[in-house]
């Protein structure tokens, strides 16, 4: 029988494959901590990471944007309303042009033209057609040729199809203003080299319209007057013998006039009637050239900036609603779902209640009583606010009750856990992926319902300075067939948002699902 104390020596075993490494692959046995592997899974999912990025680019718009162009929040300019997009100086390079189609007859086609002459013939020296053409003042940019239809008396009349700057079609405008008004103009026209002042128009039978500043040649009324139809701009003509003679007024020395006194006032403010270039009128009043990148709304704004200020207003409210829901329903459904018994019974019945108040009611009612005293937007904040949590409460307590009877919870119990650890660092954790998803799926449906409010006329959120991408359409709905920039934009970027939280909100939860952890695809 062996001897069971006796020793074995070192020098009798021998190793198999010493020195020799077995495999190349290194273990990392660095613990992954939750969120970074939240982060990990989150990467993996492209459309999430896409629409985050898309997210990312409207938020940066949104506070990038005023920097982006002289205009200030809150500034208007009701003659450039409706416009497209449009740089002063590009009116010729089909970009950001201001341009629209529109069909012309052959008396309206002229007037257009005659916008450019008049713009160069700022003195009264009769300005050329070919001077007028290459003004960058001329609205015509493209005219295609000539055709014919039938007016109701049977007769053929003539029309053109064409494309004008619709910023420099304004033209001219007459102005009432004071004396001291008129010098600074003057001044400011030594200075800049700019024409402001133009010859006034005679009020005689050949001003179809003494109201309109744009008709300062002569022609008689129903009397239409003609171009060639060789199609393009550059080879506009007129018909033989057919001159744009100016209607001008003029001194007893047959000089151009460019004011004229209207009466009252002193030395300082005496009234005075001026006709004045309106591109030229719009630097000297506020110091800048036009530039509208997305053109302007229905009421003369900055259509970017109305923009911004709407992606600023949804995100705001949208992001603050899910937010303050994400703290009132997790902790009142933790509570709900950890206790049970007649606690949760009792706060059932009160989130029973508050979910049978329809939303759309608080919130007109709300608009209706409060709006006045507290505003409209803390009113919208407070109706989204009043019942929006009890999904994610109703979600968290779900959790909860799945969650309170694991082993971990029990064990974690047995060694002291208290009440507070057990739900914020045992269970809460396991139910953050379906908290998370839901929260962050509250966003679009906050902006998509404010828009929606907005766009109904429940909420008054446009001003001056506040608008909202629901306001924005609810202004394009009665005139965006002609003017498709005003619907399309805003209905653009709700629909990129409504997207790409939802998609964002799907990458969240699949990166937050505990059952997930580690997993690789």
């Amino acid at each position: 029988m062996a001897d069971k104390n006796k020793k074995i020596s070192p020098e009798q075993f021998t190793f198999v494959n010493m020195g020799e490494r077995l495999t190349d692959v290194k273990f990392d046995d660095k613990p992954i901590g939750y969120f970074k592997d939240a982060w990990i899974r989150f990467r993996k999912n492209k459309a999430s990471v896409a629409a985050a990025c898309i997210i990312l680019i409207i938020f940066i718009f949104s506070v990038v944007a005023p920097f982006l162009t002289n205009n200030e929040n809150g500034f208007m300019d009701t003659y450039y309303a409706k416009k497209g997009p449009y740089v002063y100086g590009l009116n010729k390079d089909g970009f950001m042009d201001g341009g629209v189609d529109r069909d012309f007859s052959e008396p309206g086609i002229i007037s257009k033209i005659a916008i450019g002459i008049g713009a160069e013939d700022w003195d009264a020296h009769g300005a050329t057609l070919e001077e007028g053409m290459a003004s960058i003042q001329q609205p015509l940019m493209e005219i295609s040729d000539p055709f014919t239809i039938l007016d109701a008396s049977k007769k053929e009349k003539t029309y053109y199809h064409a494309r004008i700057n619709s910023y420099a079609e304004v033209g001219f405008l007459y102005k009432s203003i004071e004396q001291s008004e008129l010098q600074r103009m003057q001044e400011w026209e030594k200075e800049t080299g700019l024409h402001l002042l133009y010859p006034l128009v005679e009020e005689n039978s050949y001003n179809v319209d003494p109201k309109d500043a744009n008709n300062w040649y002569k022609t008689k009324k129903y009397q239409p007057v003609y171009i060639n139809d060789k199609g393009k701009v550059k080879n506009v003509e007129y018909a033989p013998g057919m001159v744009l003679e100016d209607n001008y007024k003029r001194d007893a020395q047959g000089n151009p006039i460019y004011y004229e006194y209207t009466g009252g006032g002193t030395l300082e403010t005496a009234g005075y009637k001026i006709r004045v270039l309106y591109s030229h009128y719009y630097i000297y009043k506020n110091g800048f050239e036009p530039r509208y990148y997305f053109g302007t709304d229905s009421q003369g704004y900055d259509l970017m900036l109305r923009l911004a200020g709407g992606l600023r207003l949804s995100l705001l409210l949208a992001v603050s609603v899910s937010v303050i829901n994400f703290i009132i329903g997790a902790a009142y459904g933790a509570v709900e779902g950890f206790y049970g018994g007649w606690v949760d019974l009792l706060m059932e019945r009160v989130s029973d209640i508050l979910s049978g108040v329809p939303f759309i009611i608080v919130a007109t009612l709300f608009q209706i009583h409060l709006a006045v005293k507290v505003g409209a937007i803390p009113c919208l904040l407070f109706a989204y606010i009043l019942n929006g949590w009890i999904g994610i409460a109703y979600r968290v307590r779900t959790q909860f009750y799945r969650f309170k009877k694991q082993e971990f919870v029990l064990a974690a119990r047995t060694l002291g856990a208290r009440d507070a650890r057990l739900i914020w660092k045992h269970i809460f954790p396991n139910s953050l992926g379906t908290i998370v998803t839901s929260t962050a799926l509250i966003i679009p449906s906050v902006i998509f319902s404010e828009s929606m409010l907005s766009y109904l006329g429940i909420v008054k959120l446009g001003s001056a300075k506040t608008t909202s991408l629901g306001t924005l359409l609810a202004d394009a709905s009665a005139i965006w067939t002609n003017y498709p920039h005003l619907m399309l934009l805003p209905a653009l970027f709700i629909s990129l948002l409504m997207i790409s939280f939802n998609l964002f909100g799907n990458g969240l939860r699949d990166a937050f699902n505990p059952s997930l952890r580690n997993v690789e695809d």
